[in-house]
């Protein structure tokens, strides 16, 4: 049996995790929030230890890795602030366990670098959850692009509207040093399915970077990609059924892939890739979180790229 730790219990994305690491039949030896809204760790793991202070979540981590060898944790994942995940996945490694992270794995890419040193002085490694490259409709939507003849470039258009109330600008969430902002922070795993889908980053420019919502243009290997991001209901489309609070479509050169279904499971199929020695290394992160980067500090740039079409209504 697999033991884990969890730090962000009480965060959104903490309950894919918790199913997951039971779905792997896996054990939750210890978790850790500053909050201690985490009943929903009831459902899965009533037994485990937790926490609301770092300091006894780290002298209990360091007492059961001190012990028996089939007690001891193997992974420590990370669904914390953003800006956390780069010193909790140090704390991860340096405590003799592998890291689970979600995105973004981090939010300045030199830290990359850092992360990968560390990982060759423990020997252990960081694992980052990129779900998307998981989805059966991404998976063969890739087979079908690369079985195809080389062409002109793709055309594509993401649009990803998921309604968030004004608690959101009053988390750490709203806060650009602590989130990275709209782009980085909804936005980062459809970046890097783009580029896992068509190639590398050859340029980029924003066209809009508000609080709300953000928009621009990618040029990669073999698409020029029009995006738009928003956790405005006002901009959810006229005709999206009513009580629906997300919008989301990725369409390549005017049709649309359908990909909706099976977000559930993709963290499940994800921990069982990294039990099976398949996860994503950190390595794998780089691109998108070069690109986020550049979105945020960029100056904002218009006149470069073809615009989303929902702009002009803004």
């Amino acid at each position: 049996m697999v033991n884990f730790a969890l730090i962000g219990a009480a965060g959104y994305i903490a309950p894919r995790h918790l199913k997951a690491m039971a779905d792997v039949g896996g054990r939750l030896s210890a978790a850790m929030d500053r909050s201690d809204s985490v009943g929903i760790m009831d459902r899965y793991f009533p037994d485990a230890a937790f926490f609301t202070e770092f300091e006894q979540f780290d002298r209990h981590v360091s007492m059961v890795q001190a012990g028996p060898a089939d007690a001891r944790i193997g992974y420590v994942a990370i669904c914390s602030p953003n800006y956390l995940h780069d010193s909790h996945m140090r704390y991860a490694l340096r405590s003799g366990a592998d890291a689970i992270c979600e995105k973004p794995l981090v939010l300045d890419p030199s830290d990359l670098d850092t992360l990968e040193e560390l990982e060759q002085q423990t020997g252990h490694r960081v694992n980052t959850i990129l779900q998307l490259r998981l989805h059966p409709s991404i998976i063969a939507l890739r087979e079908r692009l690369t079985a195809a003849t080389p062409a002109d470039k793709h055309d594509v258009v993401v649009t990803y509207c998921t309604s968030r109330g004004s608690w959101y600008h009053a988390s750490w969430k709203g806060d650009l040093a602590k989130s990275g902002g709209i782009a980085t922070n909804i936005g980062v795993h459809f970046f890097d399915m783009l580029t896992f889908l068509f190639g590398d980053v050859q340029s980029r420019s924003a066209h809009v970077r508000a609080d709300t919502h953000a928009a621009g243009y990618l040029e990669l290997e073999r698409a020029r990609v029009r995006w738009f991001l928003s956790i405005d209901r006002a901009h959810l489309p006229p005709h999206t059924p009513a009580g629906q609070t997300t919008y989301r479509s990725i369409t390549v050169d005017g049709a649309e892939i359908e990909f909706s279904g099976g977000f559930t499971e993709l963290h499940t199929e994800s921990y069982r890739a990294i039990l099976d020695g398949r996860g994503f290394p950190a390595s794998a992160a780089r691109n998108s979180i070069e690109t986020v980067a550049a979105l945020r500090t960029a100056d904002l740039t218009p006149e470069i790229g073809a615009k989303h079409d929902f702009l002009s209504a803004l």
